[in-house]
């Protein structure tokens, strides 16, 4: 195995640079904007910006490697290696001048995430994880919330792309769940979700309809902290529910209660 040690590192700066980027351009007044899958699913010019800085930085010192990017899909190799990035998680809210985006950057070596870095550039908060090691935020060891009932908790979700045509768009399950909850937020990045939970500001995450770019590095963080990630059978894509035992849960319950009608 390549020496991961060294590879955050290069990781870290990766996503520095992205988020430079960003930052740089951030409520820029002639933005390009094109969309993808739906009128509702963006792609700005930083984002293209930003994959191919960090695709750049791959092929140069890891050329062997294999690459999944969630604007060029996927770069296929021979090797046990493949990254997997989201180079701007949010785009909806970069485009609108949200100041809530990340940069997520995973590597995976047989089919296992081993590290993980997700950046939000505006706040400068840098998590990053290796396996085994813990998880950081800017350096400081992080860990899971520790709260027990869904009553005390603040929990985060979001909807897919084709809510409007998809009838399993996740309504269902937030009508069952918010009034049993502290309060629920919708950030718009699921990979900043996903940090948010892994260093216990927000107790609990659920989500459908995924991509592997959105929480390869931000599930590794939670399982570091010391939580949990649970799929949400029968679902769509990468569906699931994250938090620590005890709220993952409560919150696979209510889901349940919900298919079971």
């Amino acid at each position: 195995m390549i020496d991961l040690n060294k590879a955050i590192e290069e990781v870290k700066r990766w996503a520095l640079e992205a988020g430079k980027i960003q930052r740089d351009n951030y409520e820029k007044e002639d933005l390009k904007i094109s969309t993808k899958s739906s009128d509702v699913d963006l792609v700005t010019e930083i984002d293209e910006l930003s994959e191919k800085l960090i695709l750049s930085a791959i092929k140069e010192n890891y050329p062997d490697h294999g690459i999944l990017s969630e604007e060029s899909e996927y770069h296929e190799t021979n090797s046990d290696y493949l990254w997997i990035i989201d180079p701007l998680d949010g785009t909806s809210n970069y485009a609108q001048g949200l100041p809530i985006f990340a940069v997520s950057i995973a590597l995976e070596f047989r089919g296992e995430v081993v590290l993980g870095v997700v950046y939000e550039p505006i706040l400068n908060e840098m998590f990053s994880t290796i396996k085994g090691k813990g998880a950081y935020l800017n350096n400081k060891k992080i860990k899971i919330g520790s709260k027990n009932k869904l009553r005390q908790s603040l929990l985060a979700t979001g909807f897919p792309y084709d809510r409007d045509t998809n009838p399993d768009n996740n309504l269902n399950y937030f009508n069952k769940i918010i009034p049993k909850v502290r309060g629920i937020r919708r950030m718009g990045a699921a990979a900043y979700d996903l940090a948010n939970v892994a260093c216990g500001r927000v107790d609990g995450y659920w989500e459908l309809n995924l991509k592997p770019w959105d929480v390869a590095a931000g599930a590794l963080m939670i399982k570091e902290s010391g939580g949990e990630v649970a799929e949400i059978s029968n679902k769509r894509d990468v569906s699931i529910v994250a938090g620590n035992k005890e709220i993952c849960d409560l919150i696979m319950k209510e889901i349940k209660e919900v298919d079971r009608g």
